[in-house]
């Protein structure tokens, strides 16, 4: 059986990304390596902290360029100006979460909209990213 142990998100600052996405979001780490000039920083699901790990990964790997930029970096920014999000996140209460954490003054590119689906918002993580929340049926 297969599965997905890790999944990764393109950030420009770890410590930033890491205050947000625990925070703001909820997550709460489970490890913190150094790696390099970075660090293996992921966090988790409070409610599955066995479950999937979210990698906060560094967005400035010098190793591959585009235009005497990082390759990561130029991907992470097109996909940002183009307005399209770079994952999607699930929640249970996508009305409630969207007011708290606007609350906490997270700017949202699309208010709650039902779809097909379900429910979806999106909003910017402050480390480059659009993130899509969504609360299926």
């Amino acid at each position: 059986m297969m599965f997905v142990p890790v999944s990764s998100i393109l950030v420009d600052d770890q410590e930033k990304a890491l205050a947000f996405y625990t925070d703001v979001l909820g997550f709460v780490k489970k490890t913190d390596v150094p790696a390099g000039g970075a660090r293996w920083l992921t966090v988790v699901s409070p409610d599955a902290p066995d479950g999937v790990e979210l990698l906060l990964e560094p967005d400035g790997n010098p190793g591959v360029q585009i235009g005497g930029e990082p390759a990561a970096r130029v991907y992470k920014k097109t996909l940002y100006d183009a307005g399209m999000p770079f994952t999607m996140l699930g929640t249970t209460d996508l009305r409630k979460d969207h007011e708290r954490m606007a609350g906490l003054g997270v700017r949202f590119t699309q208010e709650p909209t039902e779809t097909d689906f379900g429910s979806v918002a999106v909003f910017d993580d402050t480390c480059g990213n659009l993130i899509v929340l969504v609360q299926q049926d």
